[in-house]
């Protein structure tokens, strides 16, 4: 650029650059630009404001507000506390600020955590080994009006084994239900699982009591976890999700008499995926077999008369599965199907 610069007091820039073939932007870009750069200017440090709080009635400040008197409540509250007190701090928005240079615009208290739960992991392989229960709200006549459906559900064969419908929650009805559940299905004791949620007629010294006497063993999901009671879930789901599921019930009656054709039908009718599209009854009263053959028999006949409608060949139904689990362990694969002959 330097030849460019001493042939332009000749000739001019334009033909200078012509001539030694230079751009003219490039020649103008390093005419512009500065020699060296400048040295960096330290920013200058400011003086604290005048009225700013000093170092020591900062450190005041945070002390009340941790304290053990305080430090439960809002810095809005303590502020007016003080004040009814006859003592001025600062204003409570500088409380903040000097909270927030402390990193303590949060929980001041040293909160406990939760303890961690330990999954339930359950396994039943015949009926009447394994039952889940919960409940759930009915809408009723009026806004905040509800009734409340007690269901006992036996996880294996999914079969309905109890069910009530009542105007409140309580303990003491869960406590009937499931003594008289218990006694008509004829349960030995220490041979059952009750599993819920940690609903509070679950949880109370009443329902506790009860399973101890009857030798039941108890489980309960974890908190804010609904995936660890799905088999009553679902039921639900599929209660309310049917068509003639009313969006309110006029009365007790009315809701109780829906409950017992609905419980009819699921119970005797309904072909339910999970049991190999077996009903509930037939698998908890142990008539899947004989079921199962029969169907295998329907479509062997229907095999030999037209074999090329069964492109994969002979075919094989849906069976039973051997094991049903709530949160199989992690090294546990799938059981396998029961086979019928």
């Amino acid at each position: 650029m330097t030849t460019v610069t001493e042939l332009a007091t000749y000739v001019g820039r334009q033909v200078a650059c012509e001539v030694l073939d230079v751009p003219r932007t490039s020649f103008y870009r390093t005419q512009s630009a500065p020699a060296s750069p400048e040295p960096a200017v330290a920013p200058a440090v400011k003086a604290p404001p005048p009225r700013a709080l000093g170092p020591a009635e900062k450190e005041e400040v945070r002390r009340v507000l941790d304290s053990e008197r305080f430090q439960d409540q809002a810095v809005r509250e303590v502020y007016a506390t003080l004040l009814d007190e006859g003592t001025y701090l600062c204003h409570w928005r500088t409380m903040y600020r000097v909270l927030d240079e402390c990193r303590e615009v949060r929980e001041r208290r040293n909160v406990l955590s939760h303890p961690a739960y330990a999954k339930p992991e359950l396994l039943a392989t015949t009926p009447n080994r394994l039952w889940s229960w919960d409940i759930t709200k009915l809408r009723g006549p009026a806004p905040w009006a509800y009734f409340y459906l007690y269901v006992i559900l036996d996880v294996f064969s999914r079969y309905v084994v109890g069910w009530m419908i009542a105007e409140r929650e309580s303990e003491e009805l869960a406590h009937e239900l499931i003594q008289a559940t218990y006694a008509k299905q004829g349960i030995a004791a220490g041979r059952l699982t009750i599993h819920a949620d940690h609903g509070s007629p679950m949880i109370s010294k009443t329902v506790t009591q009860l399973l101890i006497d009857l030798g039941v063993t108890k489980t309960h999901s974890r908190p804010h976890v609904s995936d660890d009671n799905p088999y009553s879930e679902a039921q639900f789901k599929t209660m309310k999700y049917r068509p003639d599921y009313p969006d309110r019930f006029g009365c007790l009656a009315d809701a109780r008499a829906w409950a017992q054709a609905f419980f009819t039908w699921y119970n005797h009718e309904h072909h339910h995926t999970g049991l190999g599209l077996l009903t509930p009854v037939v698998v908890h009263y142990g008539r899947a077999e004989v079921v199962l053959q029969r169907r295998q028999q329907t479509m062997q006949v229907a095999y030999a008369a037209h074999p090329e409608r069964f492109v994969k060949g002979a075919p094989k139904l849906p069976s039973l599965p051997a094991a049903v689990w709530i949160n199989p362990p992690k090294d546990q694969g799938q059981p396998e199907p029961r086979t019928i002959p």
